[in-house]
């Protein structure tokens, strides 16, 4: 993106300086986000429920607002006048696992959306959801309820935008992984996992024989994704996209990448890569090969992925190796 003005002409009419809300600021892709908009021409409203990284020298007017978005009072407080919203917020379970079921993932995707498709002002506000590639079959036998909330909350969302109460856009990102710019956060994802065990001297396991292919997106690249959403806001306006790499990795070469990326930085050698018996709250999708065609949005947006897996990788090992060092988590 160029630092013309966001959204093209979407929002001609409106500020020069528009205001866009991250909700989920504080997470490991929302803060890749707010580190992106940053750069831009805007005002920028960051928001979390506890504290977060904010850029040090930023081209946006930042504010940080806190906010408990599973509170529909504080989620309308927190995207009042609000000309466009990314959706990232989610919630992580108290092990931090985005399996985690219950109450509060359903009310910070389909309940939060109904707050966010419910507009104050004049012009319909923009949108973009955070969804998962799963979504596509959110309703079918066997899907976690991470995937069924997801895939409710952006039914709600494009069923708001066919009735012109909002912008919506559902962006679904493949596997989403690296070393977040402003946070330095890598998530809770199987790449960060298992670096960590690599740089501990563990061996990385695996729940099949590691013929299952992933596509890989960097957190950066991720990041650039949804602000090239919201400068082609009306090509993309009430559909749903694939954001991908296209470029599917077989998970035991990736394992056995990462096993060496931390033994290059431990001076130790690699770690085995082992299969072992999954755990029993894997799902069907941990054994299966998505086959997806990423090539719609880039079409759209001229959005291109721009880390290579083993940059991103050796980003990962170079985290979990200061976290051993820093004794932090």
């Amino acid at each position: 993106m160029t630092d013309r003005h966001l959204f093209g002409s979407a929002f001609a009419a409106r500020s020069d300086r528009p205001l866009v809300v991250v909700l989920g600021g504080s997470g490991f892709i929302g803060s890749a986000v707010v580190d992106r908009l940053a750069r831009l021409p805007v005002r920028l409203r960051v928001v979390a429920r506890g504290r977060a990284a904010l850029p040090a020298r930023p081209v946006a007017d930042v504010r940080f607002h806190a906010a408990d978005l599973t509170d529909a009072d504080a989620a309308r407080a927190a995207v009042a006048d609000a000309d466009a919203v990314i959706h990232l917020a989610a919630h992580m379970g108290d092990g931090g696992s985005w399996r985690a079921a219950g109450d509060e993932p359903a009310r910070l995707n389909a309940d939060l959306m109904r707050v966010l498709i419910t507009p104050t002002g004049d012009v319909p506000p923009v949108v973009v959801f955070a969804s998962t590639l799963q979504a596509e079959s959110g309703a079918a036998a066997g899907a976690t309820d991470y995937v069924r909330h997801k895939a409710e909350a952006e039914q709600v969302l494009l069923t708001a935008t066919s009735a012109g109460r909002v912008r919506g856009i559902a962006i679904r990102p493949t596997t989403v992984y690296g070393r977040s710019p402003l946070s330095g956060s890598t998530g809770r994802g199987v790449i960060s996992v298992l670096a960590g065990r690599a740089v501990a001297g563990e061996p990385i396991t695996m729940w099949h024989d590691g013929s299952v292919q992933r596509d890989f997106l960097h957190v950066r690249d991720a990041a650039a994704a949804f602000a090239a959403a919201l400068d082609h806001v009306e090509p993309l306006c009430g559909g749903h996209w694939p954001v991908g790499t296209g470029r599917q990795e077989r998970l035991s070469e990736v394992f056995g990448a990462i096993a060496r990326a931390a033994a290059e930085r431990t001076g130790r050698p690699p770690v085995p890569v082992i299969t072992v018996p999954p755990p029993d709250f894997a799902s069907a999708h941990d054994f299966h090969s998505p086959v997806v065609d990423f090539s719609a949005f880039p079409a759209v947006t001229g959005w291109e992925p721009e880390v290579s897996l083993a940059e991103g990788l050796r980003g990962v090992v170079d985290a979990a190796v200061d976290t051993a060092v820093d004794g932090t988590s």
